[in-house]
C-alpha cells in the first residue's frame, strides 16, 4: 500500500468537507440574518407606509395589523399604525394596539398617554384628563429621563399644558426650584406664556452662570420685538429690586441694553459687572468700542472716561486713555464745521499722551492718530509723513501695525497728488498680509484708487475679488462701489463714461478734502447730467458737502429732494434719516427730529436705522429720564 498516496487522499476529502460545511454555514447564517420570510416582511411594511403616505388607510392597515402581531416589528409599526387607525376613527382597534404595546413595555411613560389621546377622540373628555392628570402623578417620582420623556410626549400631541404639569410635579418632589428650567422655558414658549418663559430663563442662568451665554442665545430667539425686550427689562428690574446683589439680573440687562442700543444704560449695569468680577475695565472698554462703532460718542467717552479715573495703574490705563481722545476726536470731526484749533487741541491731547506714557508699543496708535490729523485736518501732509514713518521704526516686528501705517501713508500720497506712491504701498501690503484683513482692506483701497483715476475696468478686477473673499464690512463696501460703478456705465449711451468719470473725479477731491472745489463740480454735474442715473449720487454727496460746510438748511433741501425724487432708491432711506439727525444734532430742534425719526419706522421699516431711529425717538420723548439723570 502507498501510504503517502493514502495520506494525500485522506487530506483532500478533508479539505472538501471543511469546504462544504464552511458554505452550509454560510447559507444558515444568512438565513438566520435575513429569513425569506423577514425579507418579505420588511417589503409588506415599505409598502404599508407607503399607502400611509398617500392616505390609503385601511390598504396600510390590513398590513399593519399583520405586522404588528410580531413583536420585532410592534415598535416600529406602531406610529403610523396608531395615526391610520385614529384617521378610520377605528377607536376600539387603537385601544388594543395601545394595550398590546404596553404589555410589552409597561415602563413606557408615552402609551398611557396616547391612551388618553384615543378616549379625548372619542369624546370621553373627562376619561381622558383623568388618564392624563394618572401619568403625571405616576411619573412624578421616575428618573429625570422618564419624566422629560412624557412630557415631550404631550408637547408632540399639542397638549403643552400638560406638558408643564409634569414637570411642576416632577419639580414639587424634590424641591428643586432649577430642575426642569430649560424644558418649562421652551414649553411656555410654546404657550406664548411670556413672563414664567422668562423667569425659568432665568433660573437656567441662575443654576449655572456657564448657561448664561446659551440663554442669551435662545432670547435672541425668542424676544422677536421691540416691546419683548422692554418687558424682559421690567422683569429683570424687578427683580433687581428685590434681589439687588444677584449679578445674574445685571449681566441680562446689560445684554437687552446693548440690543437696543442704549448705551448709557449699558455702562451702568457694566460698572455693576466690573466691581463684582474685578475686571479693571476690560468690558468697559469694550463696550465703549461698540458705542463709537454706533456713533454714541457721548457714552463712548463716559466709558472711557471711567476706566482712566478708576483705574490709573491699571493694565487697560493707557488704551482707555487713547480711546478717550478717541472719541473726543470723533466728536470733533462729526460737529460741522470742523474748527482747527479742536483739531490742534486733539494733537495736544495725543502728545500728552505720548509724554506721560512714552514712545512705545503702547502709544503707536497715538503717533498714527497725529499724523492723520495733521494729513487730513492741518494740510501737514510732510509732517504726517515723518510721525508714521517714526511709528513704524518704533514698531519692531509689529506687522500689522506696519501694514496699517502703510495704508495710512498710501492715503496721504494721495492727498499730495502721487497716486502712483500710494498704489505702490497698498500693493505691498496686499502681498505682506495676504489673506488678511489688511490685505483685504489694500487691495480694496486699490480699487479706490483706479476708481478715482477713471479706470473703472481695473477697479472692478479689485472689487471682483473682495466680494466673497473677504470681511463683510469690507466685502459690502467693494459691493456698493461695484454696482455704483456697473450701474452707471454698463447703460451709459456716452462710451466714454464721461458723466461716471467725471463723479469719481469730484469723490477724490472729497477724499483730499477739497470740499469747495467738489462742490463746485457737483453743481457743474446736477445740471448736466440732470437725467443721468448718477442724478442721485450727485444729490447725496452734495448734500454732505453742505452739511460738512454747516450749511444745514440747504443740506435738508437736498435730502429731501433726494427723499422725493428717488423715494424707492437706498440712498432714500439714508436721507430721511439723516434729516432726523441735521434737526436733533444741529438745529436742535428735537420736536421735528421725533416727526422724522418717528415716519422713519413706517416709511422705511426694513430700513437699516430703524433701532436708531426708534431709540432716539424714545430718547426724545423722554422715555429713559429717570436713568439717565
Amino acid at each position: 500500500m502507498n501510504i503517502s498516496h493514502e495520506i494525500k487522499k485522506d487530506k483532500k476529502m478533508n479539505q472538501t468537507i471543511t469546504r462544504f460545511f464552511l458554505m452550509l454555514g454560510i447559507i444558515i447564517f444568512a438565513n438566520l440574518i435575513m429569513p425569506p420570510q423577514a425579507v418579505a416582511q420588511n417589503k409588506n411594511l415599505q409598502l404599508a407606509d407607503e399607502y400611509f403616505q398617500k392616505k390609503e388607510y385601511e390598504k396600510a392597515n390590513s398590513l399593519y395589523e399583520k405586522l404588528s402581531l410580531r413583536t420585532t416589528y410592534l415598535q416600529q409599526v406602531y406610529t403610523n399604525y396608531l395615526a391610520s387607525l385614529l384617521a378610520q376613527k377605528q377607536f376600539k382597534d387603537a385601544e388594543k394596539l395601545i394595550k398590546r404595546r404596553m404589555r410589552i413595555e409597561p415602563e413606557n411613560p408615552t402609551l398611557p398617554i396616547d391612551y388618553g389621546f384615543v378616549l379625548e377622540r372619542q369624546g370621553k373628555i373627562g376619561r381622558a384628563d383623568k388618564q392624563f392628570e394618572r401619568v403625571v402623578n405616576d411619573v412624578r417620582k421616575k428618573p429625570d429621563h422618564v419624566v422629560s420623556a412624557a412630557a415631550e410626549h404631550f408637547v408632540l400631541l399639542d397638549k403643552a399644558t400638560w406638558a408643564e404639569k409634569i414637570y411642576l410635579n416632577a419639580r414639587r418632589g424634590i424641591a428643586n426650584k432649577y430642575l426642569f428650567a430649560q424644558e418649562l422655558a421652551n414649553v411656555y414658549a410654546t404657550l406664548g406664556k411670556f413672563e414664567p418663559m422668562i423667569d425659568e430663563y432665568i433660573n437656567v442662568a441662575l443654576d449655572d452662570r456657564k448657561n448664561l451665554e446659551s440663554v442669551k442665545g435662545a432670547l435672541q430667539d425668542r424676544l422677536t420685538t421691540q416691546k419683548d425686550l422692554e418687558k424682559f427689562e421690567k422683569i429683570l428690574l424687578t427683580k433687581l429690586q428685590k434681589q439687588p446683589g444677584e449679578i445674574i439680573y445685571n449681566e441680562f440687562l446689560l445684554w437687552i441694553y446693548l440690543q437696543q442700543k442704549l448705551f448709557y444704560r449699558a455702562f451702568i449695569q457694566a460698572k455693576a459687572l466690573d466691581r463684582r468680577y474685578r475686571q479693571e475695565g476690560s468690558e468697559l472698554l469694550n463696550i465703549g468700542m461698540i458705542a463709537m462703532r454706533n456713533e454714541d460718542y457721548k457714552n463712548a467717552k463716559r466709558m472711557f472716561a471711567y476706566v482712566v479715573k478708576k483705574y490709573p495703574k491699571g493694565s487697560n490705563y493707557s488704551v482707555a486713555r487713547h480711546y478717550l481722545i478717541k472719541a473726543k476726536e470723533a466728536v470733533v470731526k462729526n460737529t460741522y464745521p470742523v474748527a482747527r484749533t479742536d483739531i490742534e487741541s486733539l494733537i495736544g491731547d495725543y502728545s500728552q499722551l505720548l509724554k506721560d506714557l512714552g514712545r512705545n508699543f503702547r502709544t503707536l496708535n497715538a503717533m498714527r492718530s497725529i499724523a492723520l490729523l495733521q494729513a487730513f485736518y492741518l494740510d501737514k501732509k510732510d509732517t504726517a509723513v515723518v510721525t508714521l514713518k517714526d511709528a513704524i521704526k518704533l514698531s519692531g516686528y509689529n506687522q500689522r501695525f506696519i501694514a496699517q501705517c502703510r495704508l495710512d501713508l498710501g492715503d496721504i500720497y494721495i492727498l499730495k497728488g502721487e497716486p502712483w506712491e500710494a498704489t505702490l504701498l497698498y500693493s505691498q501690503v496686499e502681498k505682506t498680509r495676504k489673506r488678511r484683513p489688511l490685505g483685504y482692506e489694500a487691495k480694496l483701497r486699490n480699487g479706490k484708487l483706479s476708481y478715482f483715476k477713471g479706470d473703472f475696468e481695473l477697479a472692478q478686477g479689485h472689487l471682483d475679488i473682495l466680494k466673497e473673499a473677504t470681511t463683510r464690512e469690507i466685502a459690502n463696501d467693494a459691493m456698493n462701489l461695484s454696482l455704483l460703478i456697473r450701474d452707471n456705465t454698463a447703460l451709459d449711451m456716452d462710451t466714454t463714461n464721461s458723466a461716471m468719470k467725471a463723479y469719481a473725479g469730484v469723490e477724490l477731491l472729497m477724499f483730499q478734502h477739497k470740499d469747495k472745489e467738489a462742490l463746485d463740480k457737483l453743481v457743474e454735474m446736477e445740471k448736466k447730467y440732470k437725467d443721468h442715473s448718477l442724478k442721485d449720487e450727485i444729490l447725496w454727496s452734495k448734500s454732505k458737502l453742505l452739511l460738512k460746510m454747516a450749511k444745514f438748511q440747504e443740506t435738508i433741501e437736498v435730502l429731501e429732494q433726494i427723499v422725493k425724487q428717488h423715494g424707492q432708491d437706498i440712498l432714500a432711506d439714508d436721507a430721511h434719516f439723516t434729516i432726523g439727525k441735521i434737526y436733533e444734532e444741529y438745529l436742535k430742534n428735537p420736536e421735528k427730529a421725533k416727526e422724522y425719526y418717528r415716519n422713519h419706522l413706517t416709511k422705511f421699516p426694513g430700513s437699516i436705522y430703524v433701532v436708531e431711529a426708534r431709540k432716539r425717538f424714545r430718547i426724545i420723548r423722554g422715555d429713559f429720564k429717570s436713568l439717565e439723570n
